[in-house]
């Protein structure tokens, strides 16, 4: 069993310095801070997400439709579903994207050739 206290984890620089606390081919889970007024801008990821606040407030925004998110807030995208999430206050976040790497998901360490 692994444990994680989520309000605990520092996560300094925000949006900027997030920690990834496991990562496997089933699942990633990454802890991101949001300072206040900082926003992860309109964006979507390949993969399932589901966006968990354990701490302050959000807004989280999908499809036209914008939620205040509390503590205890939790969200899910499907896979290319374009959303963004900011914090008036601060916030931290708890992100889960399933299966990882999601299909079609850039992978940088890929090395790709030329066919002829």
């Amino acid at each position: 069993m692994q444990t994680w206290r989520l309000p605990e984890i520092e996560t300094p620089d925000g949006s900027r310095s997030p920690v990834v606390l496991l990562s496997e081919d089933e699942a990633r889970a990454v802890l991101f801070g949001l300072h206040p007024g900082q926003e992860l801008g309109d964006h979507q990821v390949k993969e399932h997400a589901w966006l968990i606040v354990v701490d302050g407030s959000a807004t989280i925004a999908a499809g036209g439709e914008r939620v205040d998110a509390p503590i205890g807030t939790l969200a899910h995208f499907e896979p290319d579903e374009r959303h963004s999430v900011g914090s008036e206050t601060g916030a931290k976040v708890l992100l889960l994207l399933a299966p990882w790497p999601g299909e079609g998901h850039y992978r940088g360490d890929r090395v790709t050739t030329a066919g002829a």
